[in-house]
């Protein structure tokens, strides 16, 4: 029986949302093991100057826990 967690990590980018996920996801497998997918449950950009400086994005990431 597998019995797995869910998350709630923030991410932001310069670049783009999938920059931002990208990033996000390679950060949580640093101490997260056995990451199975990830829900974007916000998208929100920080805007100055008439132009979008920043991409951040709130995940709900899936793991199953070590047995």
């Amino acid at each position: 029986m597998s019995v797995a967690k869910i998350i709630e990590i923030s991410c932001e980018s310069s670049k783009s949302f999938e920059d931002a996920i990208q990033s996000g996801i390679m950060r949580a497998s640093k101490t997260i093991h056995n990451i199975k997918g990830a829900w974007v449950k916000e998208q929100q950009v920080v805007i100055e100057n008439n132009k979008i400086t920043m991409y951040r994005v709130d995940l709900k990431v899936t793991f199953v826990l070590d047995q």
